[in-house]
Parts: structure tokens; C-alpha cells; sequence
């Protein structure tokens, strides 16, 4: 009985101890804090009350009298966003404003400016959250974009972060359907048999190849005789005809009874020029000096 006894306590240790290190992890993790903006200067003004329902003015206040000056921070702390107003030196927090999913929004830009903004501060004091407004002013422009545009990022984040963690519910709501089979139950599965549509598609496409195949050769045998050979060349022609034709060429309509004509005339003129210069080689025998007529002369 002791044993036992002991062996639960140390059990319950055990357990006790585990526990209290992951309550320390959580805390430590939730105690991380994640800088999305910082400015080394901003201005803290105090503000009127609003009187009416009206948007906030920056020419109402005194700007160039501020109640303040430091260092603004923008963190993200788990699903909080904390807007942190601290001194330049010695980085003590002055005050600081809060933005959670499903509150009202701590930051609202006044109408006349983009670079002054009212920030609704909260403070614990003893157990109670106290509000309060003050006027918030940037000396540039750019450093009032870059601080909205960090408290929309964050905003962003939340907005994804819920979507997902709804889907993942969904999904697990969706999942716990079971499809296993039970004790049983079968799963009949019919499977028609393919081998004669394989043997009857590959003979239809043995015989498709095979038109195609007979297609082509009748289509390169019917082309092979279509080709009509070449003209022969043309025959020589004589010098006779080359010096009498004319440089005008006869035009194509000429009647074959007009180049058989044609054809005569050439003839008689060739049969012509050929006695006259035969004739002129019989003149020019006869008319030649006797050369041996003249040496004997010149000899006497």
C-alpha cells in the first residue's frame, strides 16, 4: 500500500510539473511581441471634448503647442495590436491604446490633415479601464501612412487567421463522415472485357493505314506519266537565212501558204547571187595581167 502511494504521489509530481511548464510556454509565448512600425518622434496634444457629433479638427487645436513629445511603437502581442507612446531616452511608457478584433477601432484621422489623428488611450487603474482622447501628430506624411498602413496589416492578419480557423472547422465537421466498409460489406467492382475492342480497333486501323498507303502509290503512279517531256532542240541554222532575215520578227499569224512563197523567193534569190558571183570571178580571170608578158618586155 505505501508503494503505491508513493509511486501516485510521484505521479501527480510529474503531472504537476508538466503542467506548470506549459503554462510557462504559453505565457512565454504569448508574451512576444512583434514591432510593425516605429517613429522616433510624434507629438501628444491635448483636446478639447467633442461637443457634437462632428469629425475631429486639427485647426482647433494649438499644433504647435504640444503637451508631449517621444517615440511612437506599433507591436502586435497575439491577436492585439498595442500602440506604445514612450519617452526618446529612457523608453518609460507614457501612454498606449489597444486595437482587438470586434472593438471599436482606437485610432480616427481628423478631416483637415493627414498627418494628426485622435488616439483613445486606456489605463488600469485598480481593477477598471479608464479611456481617454488625445491628439496625435506626425511631422511627415509618410510617417502617417506608414502608421495606418501597419494597424491595416494587422487588421488583415485577423481577418485571415478567422477565415482559416473557420475552414479548418469545416473541414473537421465535414470530415467525420465515415466511409470505411463494415463487417460484411463488399465492393463489387465490373469490368467489361476490352480484348475484342483492342483486336477490332487495331484491325481498323491496319486497314485505314493500308488505304492510305495504296492511295499514295496510285496518286505517285498517276503523276509519273502526266509529265510532258521537253521540247526537242532547235536545228542550226544557215548563214544564208541568218543575214537575210529581217531584224523585225514576222508576227505569228503568217498562213502556211505565205512561208511556202516565202520559202521560193529565198531560193531564186540564192540561185541569182550565185551566177553574179560567179560571173564576177570570170571577169576578174580575164581582166588579171600576164605577168610573164610584162618580164619579157622589160627584159628586151
Amino acid at each position: 500500500m505505501d508503494q503505491a502511494s508513493s509511486s501516485s504521489n510521484v505521479k501527480e509530481e510529474k503531472k504537476s510539473s508538466t503542467e506548470h511548464v506549459t503554462v510557462d510556454d504559453n505565457e512565454e509565448r504569448e508574451a512576444i511581441e512583434i514591432p510593425l512600425f516605429q517613429v522616433p518622434e510624434c507629438y501628444v496634444y491635448l483636446i478639447p471634448p467633442r461637443k457634437s457629433a462632428a469629425s475631429y479638427r486639427a485647426d482647433e487645436w494649438d499644433v504647435n503647442k504640444w503637451a508631449w513629445e517621444g517615440a511612437l511603437k506599433v507591436v502586435s502581442k497575439g491577436e492585439e495590436c498595442i500602440i506604445k507612446l514612450v519617452d526618446k531616452t529612457t523608453g518609460e511608457l507614457y501612454a498606449q491604446a489597444f486595437l482587438r478584433d470586434g472593438e471599436l477601432h482606437p485610432v480616427e484621422a481628423v478631416i483637415d490633415s493627414s498627418r494628426y489623428f485622435v488616439l483613445r488611450v486606456e489605463e488600469n487603474i485598480g481593477g477598471r479601464v479608464r479611456h481617454a482622447f488625445i491628439g496625435l501628430g506626425f511631422r511627415e506624411r509618410t510617417e502617417a501612412y506608414d502608421f495606418q498602413a501597419a494597424l491595416h496589416d494587422h487588421m488583415k492578419y485577423l481577418n485571415k487567421k478567422k477565415t482559416a480557423e473557420e475552414m479548418e472547422q469545416h473541414f473537421q465537421n465535414t470530415s467525420s463522415v465515415d466511409y470505411s466498409l463494415k463487417e460484411g460489406e463488399t465492393i463489387v467492382i465490373q469490368l467489361k472485357n476490352m480484348s475484342e475492342k483492342d483486336t477490332k480497333s487495331k484491325l481498323v486501323d491496319k486497314s485505314l493505314t493500308n488505304l492510305k498507303l495504296e492511295d499514295k502509290g496510285k496518286s505517285i503512279e498517276t503523276t509519273i506519266p502526266s509529265i510532258i517531256p521537253p521540247p526537242p532542240p532547235p536545228g542550226p541554222l544557215s548563214p544564208v537565212t541568218t543575214a537575210q532575215r529581217s531584224p523585225q520578227k514576222s508576227p505569228p499569224s503568217l498562213s502556211l501558204q505565205r512561208s511556202s512563197e516565202q520559202q521560193d523567193l529565198d531560193t531564186k534569190r540564192e540561185e541569182v547571187e550565185k551566177k553574179e558571183d560567179q560571173e564576177a570571178k570570170d571577169t576578174a580571170v580575164e581582166d588579171a595581167p600576164d605577168d610573164d608578158f610584162g618580164d619579157f618586155q622589160a627584159a628586151g
